[in-house]
């Protein structure tokens, strides 16, 4: 399904750079230099190709290639916000920066025009194309009421625009499941729907189909509200991993001489190697070395096989947290200020720069803590880049029982976004700083 929704977004994106260039030919043709923008090079041009790229990228970013999903008045605003965006952005270079004269400016915005309306007949042609050529959309499986299902899988047999094919055999393979009924899933239902990582679709009100009761505005003129799982994925989110290795640099240059500063006071806390790599569980299961300051004396876990043997409240705690409030292993007063500062894990900007970790995710733990976790959920984690910082290290951090820990990561690995992790990025040092739950 990933593969089919690539050709048919694919297919889209060339018709409209066909266009592109298909006006850009005509414009050099039809007009000579001067008339473009006065002396020296065409202005004309410069600027309506940098506005077709600015309007390409606004698509891209709001899933208009192939734009399944979208209803046809969904998918015209915003295709008109990508042109208005991009003929404004092309304006405001045009006159700031390139010196563009009001008579450069007026033939952008006609070309514009033109770019648009061709692009608007290119994609009905594309959309015919793809039908014929055996693309007609993603397959989908609606479920809900009888009643409901029949008529909702007719619009979108009536109205193949939307890019979503209903299917009628559980087995057959499927992008989406449209839940079309009166009322919402329980969690039960909703939990079955979304097994395997299946995008569902409650669907909204529709001319003749009352459904939820709720707009399609409201979902941005989508469908239907989305409730997306995570996938498995083998490669790192191409964006997620471009943001990592900007930041991961000078950030590294940053911490070097705290995490040098560090180093010292641990060896002369404790004699014996300032760092240590501890084997942890990263993306797919595989096994990772995350790199840390040691914070705790050599024999520690002699210490605390000893302690947990001898006082029932240690035991309680730290089967309820795995860490322990007072705990004899840490080094005196190094060790609790790496571990309160958290800069015993700066040294895991390494593991980021090799790509086995995110800056944002869910923390890669111990062995021990991954096994008292549901095998299913495990899985689930498993699903993403392990985090430097992550949803829970922002609001509970040590604090948080395993319960807790879960449910933060369960809901961060569900909305996990670009947004989303700059937001905790900008959070961690304020709740560092704040030393929230830390011990």
């Amino acid at each position: 399904m990933a593969g089919q929704k690539a050709k048919a977004g694919a297919a889209f994106l060339l018709a409209d750079g066909l266009v592109v260039v298909a006006v850009l030919w005509a414009l050099f043709h039809i007009r000579n230099g001067g008339a473009l923008g006065g002396t020296g090079r065409p202005l004309v041009p410069d600027l309506l190709i940098f506005a077709a790229i600015v309007q390409i990228g606004l698509k891209v970013a709001v899933g208009l290639y192939p734009g399944y999903g979208a209803l046809p008045e969904a998918r015209l605003r915003r295709n008109a916000l990508a042109w208005l965006g991009a003929g404004m952005i092309a304006t405001i270079a045009g006159l700031g920066l390139a010196g563009a004269g009001l008579a450069a400016i007026a033939l952008l915005w006609a070309c514009l025009g033109v770019v648009g309306l061709l692009q608007a007949s290119a994609a009905m042609v594309v959309r015919r194309l793809l039908r014929t050529n055996g693309l007609p959309g993603l397959p989908v499986r609606v479920v809900g009421e009888t009643d409901a299902v029949e008529q909702l899988a007719k619009r979108l047999t009536d109205y193949p625009g939307i890019g979503f094919v209903p299917v009628h055999e559980e087995d057959t393979p499927h992008y989406a499941i449209l839940w079309a009924a009166s009322g919402l899933p329980d969690r039960q239902q909703l939990e079955a729907l979304s097994a395997g990582g299946r995008e569902v679709i409650l669907v909204s009100d529709l001319p003749k189909l009352p459904l939820s009761g709720v707009s399609p505005n409201r979902h941005g003129g989508d469908l239907g509200l989305r409730l997306v799982r995570a996938r498995p994925c083998g490669l790192p989110d191409p964006l997620k991993r471009l943001t990592d290795l900007c930041l991961v640099v000078p950030l590294l240059v940053l911490a070097a001489p705290v995490i040098l500063l560090g180093a010292l006071l641990v060896r002369l806390a404790d004699p014996g190697p300032a760092f240590y790599v501890q084997p942890r569980e990263g993306q797919g299961g595989r096994r990772i070395g995350i790199l840390k300051l040691r914070t705790m004396y050599l024999d520690s876990e002699r210490m605390l096989s000893d302690l947990l043997e001898r006082d029932p409240e240690a035991r309680a705690e730290w089967a309820a947290h795995f860490k322990l409030r007072s705990d004899p292993r840490v080094l005196p007063f190094i060790g609790h200020l790496l571990r309160a500062s958290s800069i015993d894990e700066l040294p895991q900007l390494w593991n980021v720069l090799r790509g086995e970790m995110s800056l944002v995710g869910p923390r890669p733990f111990p062995e021990y803590h991954l096994e008292a976790m549901p095998p299913a959920f495990r899985a689930r984690r498993a699903m993403v880049v392990p985090g430097l910082t992550g949803l829970w290290q922002i609001s509970e951090r040590g604090s948080a029982d395993l319960a807790t820990a879960q449910a933060l990561d369960d809901h961060y690995i569900s909305a996990r976004s670009f947004w989303g992790d700059l937001s905790i990025l900008l959070r961690t040092l304020p709740a560092v700083i704040g030393r929230r739950g830390a011990f």
